[in-house]
């Protein structure tokens, strides 16, 4: 059994909480998400946006990777105690676009980065994109030589892999990451479990026994704030439809108007580990990894010590 954590935030920061909690719940490995990949506004080129900040220095820029000013030894901290697995998001308007040489330099980019901060537990790569049946062709070609690549570094290479995805043939990787949340849509108003809702993943998990791919499974214990706003139509004396306006992070993120609708919506330790459960009779080596998703302050006092050990199986 492995416990892992995602670390999601653009600034590398452990404080003593997140370090007990680590240490109370023998979480081994950290999933860091190190930058995302996105399509410029304005040139349509493919670029690096919200890179990871250490501690020690930060890389920016573009994909091409940079040279260090400083090489500083590593200390003894998390990022030499953990293993670490460089975690790149890339949204799927990239795949819509010519990928030609992405892959090596996004390899690249990581690898500069662990030599630039002394990260050296690392023995896999992580590409999470939500790609679909339009980008499907462009994100296998793009795994694919991604996978050459790694390879010839040692480097195992795993993707995410979301529930809608499962039916469907999976990407050249050695491994997958079940994603077991954001199953709704929490644009909707009427969608009180956008988080996680076993009667909409319950269809999709059937497909699990045949998938081929080794898997570790994922699971939210985060929380977040919709903003919706009631509109009437000009024909209709009472208020009749919420108006989706955003998502809120943080207090005054979001403009709120008087009249406006926040709710909080989140997945529950009951519903987490509903979901668990059946993941354990369907294919019960997706649990033998559990990452929980993700790692910050507010995240691990969600639930009770117990509950975390859990969901995590034990």
């Amino acid at each position: 059994m492995t416990n892992a954590m995602y670390y999601w935030s653009t600034t590398f920061d452990i404080d003593s909480a997140k370090t007990l909690f680590m240490q109370q719940h023998n979480v081994q490995k950290l999933y860091i998400r190190y930058f995302d990949v996105i399509v410029d506004d304005g040139t349509g080129e493919l670029m690096p946006n919200a890179s990871i900040r250490f501690p020690v220095s930060r890389e920016e820029g573009n994909l091409e990777p940079s040279h260090p000013r400083t090489s500083v030894p590593q200390k003894e901290n998390i990022l030499g105690e953990k293993e670490i697995v460089p975690t790149i998001f890339i949204v799927n308007d990239v795949m819509r676009k010519n990928t030609d040489g992405l892959a090596e330099k996004i390899l690249k980019r990581v690898m500069q980065m662990n030599e630039t901060h002394g990260i050296k537990n690392v023995h896999e790569l992580q590409i999470d994109c939500d790609w679909s049946v339009k980008t499907r062709q462009r994100f296998f070609v793009f795994m694919k030589e991604l996978h050459q690549l790694a390879q010839k570094e040692g480097l195992r290479l795993s993707a995410t892999i979301r529930l809608h995805q499962l039916s469907q043939k999976p990407p050249s990787c050695d491994r997958g990451i079940l994603m077991m949340y954001n199953t709704g849509d929490f644009s909707n108003f009427d969608d009180e479990h956008p988080i996680l809702d076993m009667q909409v993943a319950g269809p999709y998990l059937q497909h699990l026994k045949n998938y081929s791919l080794p898997l570790a499974t994922a699971y939210p214990i985060f929380a977040y704030d919709v903003v919706f706003r009631k509109f009437s139509h000009p024909r209709t004396p009472a208020p009749s439809k919420y108006i989706y306006i955003g998502l809120q992070h943080f207090d005054g993120e979001i403009p709120v108007m008087a009249g406006d609708t926040i709710v909080r919506r989140f997945a529950s330790f009951d519903e987490v580990m509903q979901v668990r459960r059946a993941i354990d009779k369907l294919r019960p080596d997706a649990n033998r990894e559990v990452i929980l998703f993700d790692l910050n302050n507010t995240n691990i006092t969600r639930f009770k010590h117990n509950e975390y050990e859990e969901i995590f199986g034990h």
